[in-house]
């Protein structure tokens, strides 16, 4: 198998106050029959990667009712399919999710058994197309170890993101996050390739790293850097967070202008829901 998917969906998301008061924040509906997770789901399905594992910890159940088996995203399959994650107490090695490096480190056994070359990290709170089957090319072409897709954000808004600097190759140079003075709006989408290899390595590093946060924007990327090759995708399409009230309300606003930005009626791209 060549590469297996994690959507990362076990946030609690209180900058979406009530909206996620019951429920995940991938979970939250959107577009009237939509739910967030179903565009990182469908953009799974639409790039041919059918082997998916979803980690959830906050009030998984609206989640879990939505998702169910996988069937309408084709992932109802005997080889492949999709597979809810949860954490559990009472095992040495298991505990809630401190990061999302650690959701993803209490989850390694279930990336070994698949064996994949590549793991594709997701998050399941943002609007989006993308082929992912590009990015993954444009990793393999680079020799990559790992791959960061990447968005020109505007300069007064670069602050909330994690910011990228790269050379004219697109390797990357260095990774702040968050920074109050940004140099660069070139803003890290939080969607990565890694080699599952060199995943392994620095996952198991950073779980001996006492002081740090087990994050992959905060800790992960950044010792990565010099030692590996690390290279930034350029994506240019539509791609909201929609972890904040308005957020969500602009992201909205945008389905309603006469030629929105991302197309929910476009057959070539469809966004599949239960």
């Amino acid at each position: 198998m060549r590469v297996l998917a994690l959507i990362l969906a076990g946030g609690e998301g209180r900058r979406l106050s009530i909206l996620s008061q019951k429920r995940a924040k991938p979970a939250v509906p959107f577009a009237g029959k939509y739910r967030i997770i179903d565009f990182t789901l469908s953009n799974c399905s639409n790039s041919g990667i059918y082997t998916v594992g979803i980690p959830t910890q906050y009030r998984p159940r609206s989640l879990i009712d939505h998702i169910r088996t996988g069937a309408p995203w084709d992932m109802d399959r005997m080889s492949g399919g999709v597979w809810l994650l949860q954490p559990y107490l009472g095992r040495r090695d298991s505990d809630w999710y401190s990061g999302t490096a650690d959701a993803v480190q209490q989850n390694f056994d279930f990336i070994r058994h698949h064996s994949p070359e590549m793991t594709l990290i997701l998050s399941g709170d943002h609007v989006y197309k993308m082929d992912y089957d590009r990015m993954i090319s444009f990793h393999t072409e680079n020799q990559a170890d790992l791959t960061v897709a990447t968005l020109q954000v505007p300069l007064e808004e670069a602050s909330r993101f994690g910011l990228i600097e790269t050379d004219d190759s697109y390797r990357v140079t260095a990774f702040i996050e968050k920074p109050p003075e940004p140099r660069s709006n070139l803003a890290s989408m939080g969607i990565y390739v890694f080699n599952t290899e060199a995943l392994s390595r620095v996952l198991k590093e950073d779980t001996g790293d006492s002081g740090s946060k087990h994050d992959f924007g905060k800790n992960i990327i950044p010792k990565m850097i010099p030692h590996y090759r690390v290279f930034a995708y350029p994506f240019s399409g539509y791609w909201v967070d929609v972890g904040t009230i308005q957020a969500y309300w602009e992201a909205h606003m945008d389905l309603l202008s006469d030629h929105p930005p991302i197309d929910l009626g476009d057959r070539s791209w469809i966004i599949h829901t239960r």
